[in-house]
């Protein structure tokens, strides 16, 4: 079952990275996007989550230095990448293939709008809150 539903998501995630703009995909050729099923204790832990009770509803996260604070005399050493986790996102689309794919549109553009500098309001303002 588990399989199933891994490769369920990974063709939806296909899907919504091919409906992209290619200058978008092109930006962020160097980003690795990562798929994880669940958010670890350290990115519990980094995001302030630690002491949540029951599964985490954190369905992704942005890590590095967003482009809009990068400097020239400053260089950056933590590696960027972008994380989904799956078991979040699945439990909140339940079995909608539809509500699976806005899912993880909505969260994978939320963790860009991050990369590119956007703030928690920023991206609740858009509808990526």
């Amino acid at each position: 079952m588990a399989g199933k539903t891994r490769a369920r998501f990974e063709r939806v995630l296909e899907r919504v990275l091919d409906e992209l703009p290619p200058e978008i995909m092109e930006l962020l050729a160097d980003v690795p996007l990562i798929v994880e099923d669940e958010p670890s204790k350290a990115v519990r832990r980094e995001m302030g989550l630690e002491d949540q009770a029951g599964p985490s509803d954190l369905c992704g996260a942005h890590w590095g230095v967003p482009l809009s604070a990068r400097s020239v005399s400053e260089p950056v050493f933590e590696p960027e990448r972008i994380l989904l986790f799956r078991g979040p996102i699945l439990r909140l689309a339940g079995e909608s293939e539809a509500e699976l794919e806005e899912q993880i549109r909505v969260t994978l553009l939320h963790e860009i709008g991050h990369h590119f500098g956007l703030t928690e309001e920023d991206l609740e303002d858009l509808g990526y809150g």
